[in-house]
């Protein structure tokens, strides 16, 4: 599984590599710790592979940390993140052996039902834990995430109920293969026992008859996973093929920055002035193509917005050529600072100001900051401490409502899905990026081409370092540059009013498997 994301990409391999992890909780009786190791393992592999970038903080000798200690903490982040990851699978581990152990019952007359009763308790499991998961503050290795930006037909049911649309599928493909293979074991260790049907043969040379590797009553069973499969991916190709209507709306013409400016200059002088001489220079190239409109990365100017606005050469190319700017850059909260979007217009007045909600655990706020607080200072070359902005904001622009996403926020669909259903008519992500390997910014743009699925949007996003780009709402990326390398890019998204069933309900999928799961299990309960 951990070879299924981005930047690999090998996304078939997660339709089948949770069927080893279902087989082991569920061919034999196992202990509850037996089934949590079991689980624990899976879930550090496949997390502690999808997410091994985050090592790439490492050196953080630029900060003034020690190279062993720089290293020392990148290791203990990542093991942290995955152990994370590895600790839900456990949990889902347990819960489905629990259930499976006190509510379900193999009942020889109906084993149909019986799968699909158990394949139906995974899977909504499964997705209840992805979902309360979604809410904590380490969210980003979705099983849907496998399947992104090169699965765009599966892709699209996340219109319907966000990304447990997919994760569901995936679960339940691998859980009734699982299921197959399972049924499979049982009816030729029983036929090999009795010695009536056949025997398994001494002899490697003898007749094609003997070697029976699948039971006739388990082929019938192979075919839901594969009608399954095939039966989404021709669903959501129709979806994928169905004209991207561009409402009688103004289309936005919008030109991107990219700065290309390492973490390792950007807080001190020498990135100063190489942020204040590209991302001008990039404005002055980009208003002479006619843009609408430029959008900047995460921090682009990393300067408090009062000194931008105070005359820096950048404020007077905006001045001069009166085309508005999103321009990222810190804000100040009472004696804090936050990570803040700001609107500037060709009149140089800030019309709208948006503040990054979702921090970075440790990254950008400290959990526990009486225990960790003096600890962490040590590792900022920053005095204050960021804050977060309020979680209702509304992004106006010249243009109608935005979508806003800052970096870490791309992962949180719900962020999206808020300011979707209030309005937001198109979506606008900066990014950093610069602290990682290219696995990293792979990913991000594969969580920001799956939240213009779900919302129906056109979205442009701005990185320092890459992968900036342009994404229709159907998820082709329209364009996307090289990493690490200074760029500018202009390129038209249009807004748009529509409302998904998914921005209109939130994720009533999970939701409605939860009803049905609960019912089956106390009517198995009564039997």
């Amino acid at each position: 599984m951990g070879l299924s994301p981005a930047p690999l990409n090998l996304w078939l391999l997660s339709w089948i590599a949770l069927v080893s992890l279902w087989i082991f909780i569920f061919q034999d009786k196992k202990s509850y710790q037996e089934v949590a190791l079991i689980g624990f393992t899976w879930g550090f592999g496949y997390h502690g592979l999808a997410l091994f970038w985050i090592t790439g903080v490492h050196p953080m000798t630029w900060m003034g940390v020690p190279w062993l200690a720089s290293l020392s903490i990148a290791i203990a982040v990542w093991l942290a993140i995955s152990f994370w990851g590895a600790f839900l699978v456990s949990l889902w581990t347990i819960i489905c052996s629990f259930i499976n152990r006190k509510f379900l019952k193999v009942n020889r007359d109906n084993t149909v039902i019986f799968i699909i009763t158990r394949v139906l308790i995974g899977v909504t499991v499964w997705c209840s834990l992805e979902t309360l998961w979604s809410y904590g503050s380490l969210w980003w290795s979705s099983l849907s995430y496998t399947q992104s930006p090169n699965n765009l037909a599966i892709l699209q049911l996340t219109k319907f109920s966000g990304f447990n649309t997919v994760t569901a599928a995936i679960v339940a493909v691998n859980g009734l293969l699982a299921e197959a293979i399972i049924l499979n074991q049982v009816i030729l260790k029983k036929q090999i026992n009795s010695e009536k049907t056949f025997s398994i043969p001494h002899n490697l040379n003898s007749t094609p008859k003997q070697n029976i590797l699948i039971s006739n009553k388990v082929k019938p069973l192979i075919c839901l996973p594969i009608i399954l499969f095939f039966g989404l991916h021709i669903w959501g190709l129709w979806l994928y093929n169905y004209p991207i209507a561009k409402d009688n709306l103004e289309p936005i013409k919008v030109g991107i920055i990219q700065g290309n400016i390492p973490n390792e200059i950007k807080l001190y002088s020498e990135g100063w002035v190489k942020a204040i001489q590209g991302y001008t220079k990039g404005y002055q190239k980009l208003a002479q193509q006619k843009v609408d409109v430029v959008l900047t990365p995460e921090t682009a100017l990393p300067f408090y917005w009062n000194d931008i606005t105070n005359n820096s050469d950048f404020y007077q190319a905006v001045i001069k050529a009166k085309v508005p700017a999103w321009v990222g850059a810190f804000g100040r909260k009472d004696t804090d600072y936050t990570n803040s979007l700001f609107t500037l217009t060709g009149e140089g007045k800030t019309l709208s100001r948006y503040d990054k909600t979702i921090l970075v655990p440790l990254g950008e706020y400290i959990p526990f900051e009486p225990i960790l607080g003096k600890i962490i200072d040590t590792l900022s070359p920053l005095e204050a401490h960021l804050q977060a902005g309020k979680p209702e904001q509304i992004f106006d622009t010249p243009f109608g409502k935005a979508i806003v996403g800052i970096c870490y926020e791309s992962a949180f669909s719900q962020h999206f899905r808020r300011q979707a259903r209030e309005g937001g008519e198109f979506i606008i992500t900066a990014s950093n990026n610069a602290h990682y390997s290219r696995a990293m910014p792979a990913q991000h743009h594969a969580q920001d081409v799956i939240r213009a699925i779900e919302s129906d949007r056109w979205a442009a996003r701005a990185t320092n370092t890459g992968y900036s780009a342009f994404v229709d709402p159907h998820g082709n990326t329209l364009w996307r540059s090289a990493i690490n390398q200074y760029q500018i890019y202009a390129n038209t998204i249009y807004r748009r009013q529509t409302k998904t069933l998914y921005v209109r309900w939130g994720d009533w999928l999970t939701i409605l498997l939860s009803v049905i799961s609960m019912v089956v299990i106390v009517k198995k309960r009564l039997v």
